[in-house]
């Protein structure tokens, strides 16, 4: 029964790392997934262990981005440094709406929105989204093709975006992307900075949901809650990587289409089967 649940942290670690940054909700996902595969603990350790697994996303682009966002690199002149700096200023602009209304209206939002209606909804809606902006953009120049370009007002706009988020289905990332693509930014400047964003966002979650918990694991919950951090890191890379070649040949339309998808199906499900 244990090894069972290793597989299952093994399973979950696969579904966080892809979900977490293609824009199609890892909630929507994680909702349909534990109807079938339900870890076999304590309530309490799958709600830490479905936020803390996120570590593992995060230290992705951590290990990917550390050059570029790597302040104190000696290898970066004077002028790269200020540039990084900025960039990294750039972020905590865009993290400060979400970060006080999750703060403030964390346990409220869950208890009023974590369910499969709410969840349906906003993959269809942020799927059908994603096709309108893609039309909309077809023919239009970018306006910020650079983090230099990225200002502190574009970038707190962006992160006014990543507040919708808070409402489960939404996805982090496709809220963000969303809100970038909608201010002017090219396709890979609105991914890269989506990672970004991800970085204080989510070690604060984490962070968050281990104070609530304190760290009284027992052995096998800590090994199953390292196992599905350490998957998760793992298809992150790869996750990441697939995302930025992508959009280098193609919108975000596809992603769109998957969304509505899986929004019908999620409600046929519980409609129809649950």
């Amino acid at each position: 029964m244990d090894f069972i649940q290793i597989i299952k942290a093994i399973l979950l670690g696969i579904i966080e790392g892809i979900t977490e940054w293609l824009p199609i909700s890892s909630t929507g996902h994680m909702i349909l997934v534990d109807q079938f595969l339900q870890l076999n603990m304590s309530e309490e350790f799958k709600e830490v262990f479905f936020v803390v697994v996120q570590l593992g996303a995060i230290l992705a682009v951590v290990l990917l981005y550390f050059n570029k966002l790597n302040p104190f690199s000696p290898r970066k002149t004077l002028r790269q440094k200020r540039e990084t700096w900025d960039i990294w200023f750039k972020v905590v602009i865009a993290t400060i709406p979400a970060g006080i209304i999750g703060f403030l209206f964390d346990d409220i939002l869950d208890e009023l929105f974590y369910n499969y209606q709410t969840v349906s909804i906003m993959l269809i809606v942020y799927g059908i989204l994603f096709i309108i902006v893609e039309n909309r953009n077809r023919n239009r120049v970018p306006v910020v093709s650079n983090f230099k370009q990225l200002t502190y007002k574009t970038a707190f706009i962006v992160g006014l975006y990543q507040v919708l988020a808070l409402i489960p289905g939404t996805s982090r990332s496709g809220a963000t992307i969303l809100g970038a693509m909608l201010v002017g930014t090219s396709r890979s400047i609105a991914a890269e900075f989506t990672f970004f964003l991800a970085i204080p966002v989510m070690f604060g979650a984490s962070l968050l949901k281990l104070v609530k918990f304190g760290l009284n694991f027992t052995g096998f919950e800590l090994l199953v809650l390292l196992v599905g951090t350490f998957i998760s890191f793992i298809v992150s890379i790869i996750a990441i990587k697939f995302l930025l070649r992508y959009i280098k040949r193609n919108d975000f339309k596809a992603f769109g289409y998957y969304r509505i998808v899986l929004g019908i199906v999620v409600l046929l499900y519980f409609l129809l089967v649950a």
